[in-house]
């Protein structure tokens, strides 16, 4: 995800609107599906790692040994500094949790996100895993942010504007009595790694620009069981509730088409939701 104030330009080929988002070509659509598949299936082949005693830093060993044999690149090593393979956000940890050497615990509930470059096109998915026995009110917060980003997913067509989105997403996770954070977004991508425009997981309807067929873009909701509020830690990329309530994140990349969108990051084991196996 990026932060509100983050942005970047794509030079490569396509059209700009006026609010700065690509249109990208309809060829472009191939290569945003390679790299989204290759991203989608490294979360898939992750999820026996995924267990109590296991250290974060060891999931991430393991996602940088497949990117590497898929002769891919990893977009977040050497981004900003960063140095792994992936964010790993465990319980109150919104997003962006650096990879260590703290073990899981059983009932832990942990999000996953990693981004590859494959020829040239970035793929970038998020989704949640448990460790061992997956507690109730995890299972529920998991189960409303799953299926706030479908509905935003939903929202995403032709004709509708981005704050058709925002609102999909915030009215049904408020309906749930949770809340969205609001200090993080979704973000364009293709290319390039951020880019245009800001996809806020809120909003109000037909407010924001209008949806147009081949804009990419990341929607990738962050919703926590208490208040919305986040802080950054000390080594500026940890972000955490502010009440230290527990938080969940899905995020897939789509494209506009004509008829509606496209989801590029899709689970081709069907393991997207962290319950595939009960």
């Amino acid at each position: 995800m990026m932060t509100l104030d983050e942005t970047a330009a794509d030079e490569r080929k396509g059209r700009l609107t006026r609010d700065g988002i690509r249109i990208h070509e309809l060829e472009d659509f191939a290569g945003m599906n390679r790299a989204g598949r290759l991203a989608a299936t490294i979360l898939d082949d992750i999820a026996e790692h995924v267990v109590v005693g296991q250290r974060t830093s060891e999931i991430d060993r393991v996602i940088t040994d497949l990117i590497e044999q898929a002769n891919a690149k990893s977009a977040t090593i050497g981004y900003k500094g960063y140095q792994h393979a992936s964010c790993i956000s465990v319980n109150h940890v919104v997003c962006h949790g650096i990879p260590g050497d703290k073990k899981l615990k059983d009932g832990d509930i942990l999000n996953v996100d990693v981004t590859v470059i494959v020829d040239g096109f970035y793929g970038d998915t998020s989704r949640m895993y448990v460790a061992g026995k997956l507690p109730r009110k995890a299972e529920r917060l998991i189960q409303v942010t799953h299926d706030a980003l479908m509905k935003g997913i939903e929202a995403a067509r032709p004709g509708n504007t981005f704050g058709d989105i925002g609102h999909a997403i915030q009215s049904f996770v408020e309906e749930n009595r949770m809340s969205v954070v609001r200090d993080f977004c979704g973000h364009g991508i293709g290319r390039v790694f951020h880019a245009p425009p800001n996809v806020l997981h809120y909003g109000r309807p037909g407010t924001g620009p209008v949806l147009e067929e081949g804009m990419f873009f990341t929607i990738e909701p962050m919703v926590n069981l208490g208040r919305p509020e986040t802080k950054v830690l000390a080594d500026d990329w940890t972000a955490v509730t502010r009440d230290k309530s527990l938080s969940a994140q899905f995020e897939h990349t789509i494209g506009i088409t004509a008829q509606g969108n496209e989801i590029f990051t899709l689970s081709p084991a069907d393991r997207f939701h962290p319950t595939w196996d009960i």
